[in-house]
């Protein structure tokens, strides 16, 4: 697709424009897509201005001092509340009348895409068309009642007199006044009349109607302010604050508008998160759940802290809880659950391990509780002993500040060499210049892997106790019972587990302002305690990072968007202009966007910047993993997840990702699989992931982006140059940014063409001796298993019979059927053509039959019947003995097709299976199922077979089995049982009977189209396959045996001739336990990689190539190559997305924010977004890797 494709097609945009002044106005749909009577627009506007309305009388009567002003707000609402009532009712009515036809009519949920027939003024039609109604009664009656006390309230608000007396300007009070109206029109109209869809989208759906109560609330925010500062001392902070907001009351409508203010539920999760990480200390969570009960539980903790009388309590009581609520507690207490149940089963392990998620031993519980105990001894000592000093360049504090600041830069040096790049921008000199192989990598990485144990102990341990002397010595904590106390220390004493790296950096910058200021008498030393400094410098830490990628984002969006080719519209050059002419406002707008912590938009990912809605961390509504498009390449994420969360153990651990936050988004890259790695949170010695796959079909955009991923990585780890020269990062403008490479267990998948070894005469010729060979080692083997699991022998019975009972139950007699004369009157019947349809072909080179047919369709028949086809031949296994002792037995026979002709009144030989007396008694154990030895199989073919068989290699397999699991066996069992003919005839038969399933009687030497299709499972029809088929078991063993004969054929074709048997036997026991041969479509094949199977293959045909390929999936450990994204860049396009697919619904497939480009990664982002908005085709639920 060219860059010029369009941003909205003809439809959108037409239903766009249609869709957004509704929008604009709360409601009103006054651009319609056909004709409206003039009636329609002129209600809405009636009923649009009816809370002004309203509002006047009220705000007339107080302007005339007849009422007061709070009896004049209940005038107006409650005069709002009986016609939102009203309203209501008319609804229902209107509903109910026409409930006969709604219920015939089939309902559209794109209402504005309906056409009504209206045919009044106050039609139902238009009723129903003005006023949609609610959709559950207990919202109309609330709605009304809130309409009601946003009337009321609205007109207090606006009152000229109480303007006048905040700006003491006439023209400033009448602009607020009518302004302020309009903005309170707009809450109440998409309140009470038809709610209007917002930008700021955050659910899908909006099933309990909350959409509605969005403007209301913001509406109450303001108003609530000016309540309070009615009821108040005059305190001129928090009047200007009531100016500034009775102005920014005006802009409502914009903001709404422009997607600005959130969603309620969005607004909530990011206020909890926002919170509670930079009022609490804490982290954001993975779950909704988890973010409720944390956060709770962190509030009740520092507001406990304000009553406990002493300040050593104090000082211990935020110590201990600092480090509990730092902890992972649903996992401990779920591995403390699993660890109690161990021990009431009596299960002695020392470490419970119940999946990925959970790890809990003593040696953690022990480690805990003496990290625990440490830190309350030291805590509580130096706030004792030395925590009285103010500060001072000598004071004990500050001389843990010196330590701090040592250990930060150790630990900032320590983790920038355990990456690839150095800032990002130049290349690591201590880095392995091969990353090629793992044996090679682990190797050379051995020293940086050092390098990150030291930093692991001085990140877990040393770090958090020299934070907590800090904190415990400072005099600030002596002054109880301060809110300010209270909120700083709670949060800095958990910052110390929770977030490490973090609250050192916080720590040391709030040391170094100490020591440049402390004899100064400014802001920073008088008004605030150190609790407070290091919350302010906390969220200027935040926002600064977000600052900076944010600009890297919009810098990275305005350049591509001309210096990519493919990217330049026509447009390009005037939005590049109009960003240079108002750049101002477009850093403000970034300024603003990184106070909110919200996204940063580029409109349909162009240089449009807008100002999103604050969102929580993980930018989704849904629980994480809940929702992916599955499909058969799942499995192969499926597999690699439990390994790469182990990698990333060390990883983490180390360092190698730079420094991981919530919010932080990896990508990883290994031959065709992308993986989309989301941090959701942090805390002492864990980390809490989630992993996504992204399809490994590629389009053509996602092989351009995957096309550029490689190139990043490649430059960072594969070139040959890194020995010889320090190189740069040529890709830092590229969000992705190379880590390191981490060795993960997981499958690697090479395809080869097969031309010249599946089309090769000799290869096929061989191919059917071969198969003989595996047929006898496949059902040697299966007879085998299946003795050690029967019951043991009856040695009773044996000895008085000389032979087992099962040998006897069921006889066979070789007859040669008589002839029969052939009438006249035997020709083509009708029975015959029954399965001839019109898709048939009669010159098809590989005639097919349905396989449906039934096994009695086939082979029995009633006695005395006749070919249907003229010089078929007739087969029939059955005398008059087996009728006598089994009458119920049928008698079997068959028509083969394709054999040579024979005479009329003619008859061919056909033999059935001889009775069966072994001469050895224990060749039972490798006797052949009954139900497998009623093959039709003519005896000419029987003959032939017995000439083919392989008896040396049958004597071979039968001489490396052990009969272990039988006692008091004879010494000479092997070669009593080799010597066994009865034995031997019940292979030839079995083997003789899968082939005639497979290639029927012909003798020629099968075609590579034949051999795919058996190898497939789709064998050409044949006499004898609808008998094979009807033996499951059978047919599958057979199946198998024919897979493993193709695989020996390329192994042979490919590696050389197998030199002797035991080198046969060797590749089939190597393909029994360390393969899986058959089709990617198979279940097997998804079970086989789940559980880890060494190699994997399967045979395919390229119909574009017309060639057949072959495909090995190799289960090794191969380095995975890992690079971090930008944050802002993932969560702005995501924002984008979100507004494009809910609000503009523009799901066009070739839009053009969803094309390739290759520095944004604009298809792979959205891809990895949360279905139904993108299409990940595996999301794990949360992973809690541990980091200890």
């Amino acid at each position: 697709m060219g860059p010029d494709v369009p941003l909205l097609n003809y439809y959108k945009q037409e239903f766009f424009l249609k869709r957004f002044p509704q929008t604009v106005l709360g409601g009103p749909r006054f651009k319609l897509g056909y004709c409206a009577p003039p009636y329609v627009y002129v209600n809405q506007i009636i009923l649009f201005l009816t809370p002004w309305v309203l509002g006047g009388v009220g705000t007339l009567l107080y302007q005339l001092d007849i009422m007061k002003d709070y009896y004049t707000a209940t005038l107006s609402g409650g005069l709002m509340l009986v016609t939102a009532l009203i309203l209501q009712m008319t609804n229902l009515y209107a509903r109910q009348k026409t409930v006969t036809v709604e219920r015939m009519q089939i309902q559209n949920t794109l209402t504005d895409e309906d056409e009504y027939e209206f045919s009044s003024c106050v039609g139902s039609e238009t009723v129903k068309f003005i006023i949609p109604g609610k959709k559950f009664i207990i919202n109309t009656v609330f709605h009304s009642f809130l309409a009601g006390i946003m009337c009321g309230l609205g007109t207090w608000y606006l009152l000229p007199n109480r303007i006048t007396l905040l700006y003491n300007s006439i023209g400033g009070t009448v602009v607020i006044f009518v302004f302020g109206w309009v903005t309170i029109c707009i809450g109440e109209y998409s309140l009470i009349i038809n709610t209007a869809t917002e930008t700021a989208t955050f659910q899908a759906l909006d099933t309990y109607e909350i959409t509605a109560l969005i403007r209301p609330f913001y509406i109450f925010v303001f108003i609530a302010v000016d309540l309070v500062h009615r009821f108040t001392v005059n305190i001129p902070v928090l009047e200007q604050t009531n100016q500034i907001l009775h102005i920014l009351f005006l802009f409502l409508p914009l903001l709404w508008a422009l997607g600005i203010l959130p969603p309620l539920d969005a607004l909530f999760l990011w206020g909890m998160e926002q919170v509670l990480e930079f009022g609490l200390g804490g982290s954001p969570m993975s779950s909704n759940i988890r973010l409720l009960v944390m956060f709770l539980i962190s509030a009740g903790t520092a507001i406990a802290t304000y009553f406990i009388p002493s300040t050593v309590g104090v000082v211990l009581f935020m110590t201990g809880f600092g480090f509990i609520l730092s902890l992972n507690l649903s996992e401990i207490g779920l591995a403390y659950k699993h660890t109690t149940i161990s021990h009431l089963t009596s299960n002695k392990s020392k470490t419970i391990s119940c999946g990925p998620r959970i790890y809990l031993g003593w040696r953690e519980f022990f480690f805990y509780l003496t990290v625990l105990t440490l830190a309350l001894i030291e805590a509580s000592l130096l706030h004792h002993f030395a925590g009285f000093s103010l500060f001072s360049r000598a004071s004990p504090q500050a001389i843990v500040s010196y330590i701090l600041i040592i250990l930060l830069i150790i630990m900032w040096l320590l983790r920038e060499i355990q990456g690839v790049y150095l800032f990002g921008i130049f290349r690591n000199p201590f880095y392995p210049k091969d990353v090629r192989t793992v044996t090679v990598f682990m190797e050379t990485q051995r020293r940086l892997m050092e390098v990150g144990v030291v930093r692991r102990i001085l990140l877990t341990l040393v770090s958090p106790f020299a934070m907590i002397a800090f904190l415990s010595l400072d005099s600030s904590l002596h002054s109880l019972h301060s809110v300010s106390i209270c909120i700083g220390f709670t949060r800095s004493f958990r910052m110390v587990w929770q977030n490490t790296e973090c609250a050192l950096l916080e720590m040391v910058v709030v040391a170094i302002v100490q020591m440049l200021l402390f004899n100064t008498d400014v802001w920073w030393n008088r008004s605030i305690d150190t609790g407070i400094r290091l919350l302010l410098v906390g969220v200027i830490r935040d926002r600064l990072l977000q600052l900076i990628s944010k600009l890297q984002f919009a810098v990275v969006v305005l350049l591509t968007s001309w210096t990519e080719k493919k990217q330049r519209r026509k447009s390009t050059a005037t939005l590049i202009t109009l960003n240079i002419v108002f750049f101002p406002i477009v850093l403000a707008f970034i300024a603003i966007s990184t106070l909110l912590s919200s996204p940063l938009v580029p409109l349909f990912t162009l240089p449009i910047f807008l100002i999103g809605f604050p969102r929580p961390i993980r930018s989704w509504p849904g629980p994480v993993g809940a929702t992916a498009c599955v499909c058969s390449d799942t499995i192969y994420y499926q597999q690699v997840v439990p390994s790469l969360a182990t990698a990333l153990q060390s990883a983490l651990a180390a360092g190698s990702l730079g420094l991981v936050l919530p919010g932080s988004h990896y990508l990883c890259r290994f031959q065709d699989r992308l993986i989309w790695i989301l941090v959701l949170e942090r805390g002492f010695t864990y980390c809490c992931v989630t992993i996504k796959g992204l399809e490994l079909q590629e389009t053509s955009c996602h092989t351009a982006e995957a096309h550029r991923v490689d190139e990043v990585f490649e430059m960072a780890f594969e070139r040959q140059d890194h020995a010889e020269t320090f190189t740069l990062n040529l890709h830092f403008g590229n969000i992705l940014t190379p880590c390191t490479a981490l060795p993960v267990r997981l499958y690697s998948d090479a395809r080869s063409v097969l031309s010249g070894i599946i089309d090769s005469h000799e290869n096929l010729k061989q191919l059917k001796d071969d198969l003989i060979k595996v047929l006898i080692w496949m059902l040697v083997q299966y007879c085998y298993k299946q003795s050690k699991m029967c019951e043991k022998l009856d040695k009773t019975t044996k000895n008085k019979e000389g032979s087992f009972p099962l040998a006897q139950t069921k006889t066979f007699n070789s007859t040669v059927e008589k002839p029969r004369p052939i009438k006249d009157e035997d020709t083509l019947s009708v029975g015959t053509v029954v399965d001839w349809t019109d898709d048939s072909d009669l010159f098809d080179l590989e005639p097919s039959r349905t396989r449906e047919r039934k096994e009695t369709e086939l082979l029995e028949t009633a006695p005395g019947t006749l070919p249907s086809i003229p010089g078929s031949v007739e087969l029939q296994s059955a005398v008059g003995a087996l009728q006598e002792t089994a009458p119920a037995e049928k008698l079997y026979k068959a028509v083969v097709l394709g054999l040579p002709a024979v005479d009329k009144g003619k008859r061919q030989e056909v033999e059935s299976l001889p009775l069966v007396e072994f001469s050895c008694s224990y060749s039972e154990l490798l006797s052949i199922p009954e139900e497998w030895r009623t093959a039709p199989i003519p005896t000419s073919k029987l003959r032939e077979m017995r000439q083919r068989f392989p008896e040396d290699w049958y004597h071979f397999v039968l001489s490396q089995l052990d009969f272990f699991h039988l006692k008091d066996k004879p010494s000479t069992l092997l070669e009593d049982i080799t010597k066994d003919k009865a034995l031997k005839e019940l292979y030839i038969h079995g083997v003789l009977s899968c082939c005639f399933g497979l290639f029927g009687l012909d003798n020629t030497v099968p075609t590579p189209t034949h051999v795919f299709r058996a190898y497939t499972g789709g064998i050409p029809w044949c006499v004898g396959l609808d008998w094979l088929t009807g033996k499951p078991e059978l047919f599958q063993l057979a199946l198998k045996a024919f897979r493993y004969t193709f695989k020996l054929m390329v192994d042979k074709a490919s590696l050389g001739p197998v030199e002797n048997f035991k080198e046969l036997i060797n590749y089939l026991e190597e393909y029994e336990s360390d393969w899986y041969i058959g089709l990617v479509s198979d279940l097997e094949w998804q079970q086989a990689v789940l559980q880890e199977k060494p190699y994997l293959f399967s045979l395919g045909h390229d119909l574009n190539m017309g060639v057949y390929t072959g495909r090995v999936l190799t289960l090794q450990e191969l380095l995975v190559q890992v690079g971090k994204l930008n944050d802002e860049a993932v969560r702005g396009q995501w924002a984008n997305l979100s507004w494009e697919l809910l609000y503009a619904t523009n799901d066009d497939e070739e839009r053009y924010s969803i094309q390739a480009h290759p520095v944004l990664l604009r298809n792979l982002t959205v891809q990895a977004a949360d279905p139904p908005l993108g299409y990940p085709v595996y999301s794990s639920a949360p992973l809690h890797v541990p980091l200890l």
